[in-house]
């Protein structure tokens, strides 16, 4: 796990959260802000609340309801790209958009479903000509479900 010492009063919810990241419902998928850690290897912790009210939960093995895997990554991505947003923020830096740019070393190692709380942890590794690569990490009861590394790419 990662470290997860934060100040006690960094965490924020759904309305700052969209004040950071242009995603909107149904794409919208960071629930809460539970801390924030910037500077070198600047961190975060967030919340995925997993309901049935899902828009994908109708297709998706709707018999046996299954987070999708592209869906965790995208939660991953989104914590992560509020760590750039508030790091740019915090240095009076003028914001972009980022993209997702790359995904390696995905592990999805149980499945997450309607009822579950996804509790993501991404840590900032470096930044390059514009590039972010994190490593990223998502637990339910305290168990891990999936790890990733992503690179997010600004573009104006």
């Amino acid at each position: 796990m990662l470290d997860t010492q934060y100040d006690p009063d960094s965490g924020f919810g759904i309305d700052r959260i969209r004040q950071l990241l242009p995603h909107r419902y149904p794409f919208l998928l960071v629930d809460r802000v539970l801390g924030v850690k910037l500077g070198e290897r600047a961190q975060i912790s967030t919340i995925k609340n997993v309901t049935m009210n899902e828009p994908f939960f109708t297709g998706h093995f709707p018999e046996h309801p299954v987070l999708p895997g592209v869906i965790m990554i995208e939660i991953l991505a989104q914590s992560a790209g509020i760590i750039t947003m508030l790091t740019h923020e915090e240095l009076g830096q003028e914001t972009h958009q980022f993209y997702l740019a790359k995904v390696d070393n995905a592990r999805f190692l149980k499945l997450v479903q309607p009822g579950d709380q996804l509790v993501v942890h991404a840590v900032q590794k470096r930044t390059i000509r514009g590039m972010g690569i994190y490593s990223a990490a998502g637990y339910v009861d305290g168990e891990m479900v999936i790890s990733a590394d992503l690179m997010c790419a600004a573009r104006s």
